[in-house]
């Protein structure tokens, strides 16, 4: 895809407000290396890499939920006890 337009993101999204939320929701995540992209970057940056992944039907607010869902579920640590004694 050459060139992303709104129309082209409006068939995946309700409105355009919740396209602006959706997008710069995950600009921010590709930005900052939170998730990898689910389109080849084409040396485009964050936002529009974002935007084509809206257009494709590859990111909505259903997806996007499930994601935030599923990190919130993953432990960042473990709680474990081992045998090797605090110092």
């Amino acid at each position: 895809m050459a060139r992303v337009t709104v129309e082209d993101c409006l068939e995946n999204v309700e409105n355009r407000f919740e396209l602006v939320m959706l997008a710069s929701k995950r600009a921010r995540q590709l930005a900052t290396g939170g998730k990898d992209a689910k389109v080849a970057w084409e040396n485009d940056k964050p936002t529009v890499v974002a935007l084509r992944e809206v257009a494709e039907g590859l990111v909505t607010n259903a997806i996007m939920a499930e994601e935030a869902l599923q990190d919130q579920q993953e432990p960042l640590y473990s709680l474990e006890a081992t045998d090797e004694p605090a110092e």
